[in-house]
């Protein structure tokens, strides 16, 4: 069985021995691309493929199934695989398991509270994805959701201390531009919509969304700087909490209308496709997007908005006229520009400027890249969009 390492190795693991092969500087190279594209596809067709399979599901015909039901079985479905992961790690040895869940959950119960709070937050984001694609068409909904990016971009200069560039903020001016066409567009009925869809809660929706999303992923890159954690047993915490949150929430919102027609009413194999998205999509992209640099990242969000876009026009008869693609193309440009790296010249004078002000545990050292950016998706400590309740190493797989 072989293993890519760093610096481009493979160790090869044989009868009473590893060996470790150089691979060829072209070999890895080739081999490091092929990685990119591959985490490209993945975080593309995730970001796009879960909001068109919320909307599918939430526009058919028939019973309509209740959104804090799939939210509370995304959770389940997460943590009953990362339990499973656990399990493998420790070579299917349940005491040893038994042993360390003890220890990481409940002795160390500290770290363990420590996520109650952006648990909340994003069950209470899932629940306000829901409402806000029930109400908005799939492409104007991955428009002005990213405006995760401006509140994660606040948030994070406000609790952590850090500086952005002339370019981000003028790309964040350009990214609430983009948003503010598309919703005029939206308002002045661009594109017919059903008689029970309300835009003005889809949009409310989508804004206290990103909100708690920007909140929740500086919060939690806050809270556990240091933590020495895996994901899987971070994500496995997030889905104990998740899914009592989620009961919970399921209780005071649609409590009596589920236990009336049942937990899985109006469950369809498209809502199942939901859930499943939503359980193991996450989990899927947390592993490959430590191989994707922040401009892959936004080069995915672009491409995107643009399939997501596509697809509503064939899909659900979505209406493509100028406004909103002029203000998807400034999203989409904004986006793009607010991933490019800083410059050299900028980080020292971040750095120079954070030095005269005083020392700071979040500052980054002169010389070295800035820390990853944070978007929608949860992390360890990098959150990636529509991936609640993720964690990468670096937010990490």
């Amino acid at each position: 069985m072989a293993a890519v390492g760093a610096g481009g190795s493979t160790a090869t693991a044989g009868p009473g021995a590893v060996s470790t092969v150089s691979l060829e500087p072209g070999t890895a190279s080739a081999a490091h691309r092929r990685l990119k594209y591959i985490s490209l596809a993945v975080l593309v067709v995730q970001n796009a493929s879960l909001i068109l399979s919320i909307r599918y599901a939430r526009t058919l015909p028939g019973d309509r199934f209740f959104a804090t039901t799939a939210v509370v079985m995304a959770e389940v479905l997460k943590g009953f695989t990362c339990l499973l992961l656990l399990f493998a790690q420790k070579r299917g040895n349940v005491k040893h398991l038994i042993l360390f869940l003890h220890e990481a959950v409940l002795v160390q119960y500290v770290d363990t509270l420590k996520l109650a709070v952006p648990s909340l937050i994003y069950t209470l984001q899932n629940n306000l994805q829901y409402v806000a694609i029930s109400n908005l068409p799939a492409a104007t909904f991955q428009v002005t959701y990213q405006l995760k990016i401006l509140t994660t971009a606040l948030f994070s200069v406000l609790m952590l201390n850090r500086s952005l560039s002339r370019l981000q903020w003028a790309s964040l001016l350009l990214l609430f531009t983009g948003v503010a066409i598309v919703q005029a567009q939206q308002a002045g009925g661009g594109s017919p919509r059903p008689l029970d869809q309300n835009p003005g809660a889809g949009l409310a929706a989508v804004v206290a969304s990103c909100l708690s999303s920007g909140f929740a992923g500086v919060y939690f890159e806050k809270i556990l700087k240091g933590s020495s954690g895996s994901v899987w047993l971070r994500n496995l915490q997030l889905g104990l909490f998740g899914t009592a949150l989620g009961l919970v929430g399921l209780w005071w919102a649609e409590g009596t209308a589920v236990a009336h027609r049942g937990f899985f009413f109006g469950y369809t194999p498209a809502v199942w496709g939901v859930v499943l998205n939503q359980a193991f999509g996450g989990l899927l992209v947390a592993v490959v997007v430590k191989y994707a640099d922040n401009i892959l990242k936004g080069f995915a969000t672009s491409l995107s908005i643009v399939l997501s876009t596509v697809a509503s026009i064939r899909l659900f008869g979505f209406h493509l006229d100028p406004l909103f693609a002029l203000g998807a193309g400034l999203v989409i440009g904004a986006v793009y520009l607010y991933s490019l790296p800083r410059s050299a010249k900028a980080i020292a004078s971040a750095s120079a400027s954070a030095a005269a002000s005083g020392p700071c545990i979040h500052q980054q050292p002169p010389g070295q890249p800035p820390p990853p950016q944070l978007s929608s998706h949860r992390g360890d400590l990098v959150t990636e969009p529509f991936l609640p309740k993720l964690l990468t190493k670096v937010k990490g797989s």
